[in-house]
């Protein structure tokens, strides 16, 4: 059984926490806490404020998912999360032009942590007028070895299909 430490990361309401809780076969633990933003909280009410951890299972591949909070004045748990970490998840919302800058960033961050292999998961891709994986790539200015792939976080198949390629980069 091969075993995989996996952190989920992006942009405030990307979709992290949608994304592990629909990939996980156990209840996820989760850090989510009312917003005290006013102009945050009319985007949601609750965000991820430490973590979160789900865990999921492919054949003989278990991934440890944790999740990190969105905004930067959380992002000292980006690190800690990344300590040790195998590969991670960018999720981008695809919807949102203005947060692929906060998306870079976090890349370079998580870059500096460590040389692991990375996939930048596309989400929201069933909400119209979206931006398509592959503007996503060029706006983002990725190479050809970084996957840019289509996700729906709250669409099982679809979050299996994220891992599956992350899965073929591990190998």
């Amino acid at each position: 059984m091969k075993s995989y430490k996996v952190v989920v990361t992006g942009a405030f309401n990307a979709g992290k926490t949608e994304f592990i809780r629909t990939g996980s076969d156990i209840d996820i633990v989760t850090t989510e806490r009312r917003i005290s933003d006013s102009e945050l909280a009319d985007t949601k009410e609750e965000t991820t404020v430490a973590m979160d951890y789900g865990q999921t299972r492919m054949d003989d591949t278990v991934f440890h998912l944790y999740g990190t909070p969105g905004q930067a004045r959380f992002e000292f748990m980006w690190g800690i999360l990344a300590k040790e970490m195998d590969a991670y998840i960018v999720i981008v919302d695809s919807t949102d032009q203005g947060s692929l800058m906060d998306t870079k960033q976090i890349i370079r961050l998580f870059q500096k942590q460590a040389k692991v292999p990375y996939i930048i998961a596309a989400n929201k891709q069933d909400n119209a007028s979206v931006l398509s994986p592959e503007e996503i790539a060029r706006l983002m200015g990725v190479t050809d070895k970084v996957p840019v792939v289509s996700c729906v976080a709250h669409d099982k198949s679809a979050v299996l299909a994220v891992l599956q390629q992350l899965r073929a980069l591990l190998a």
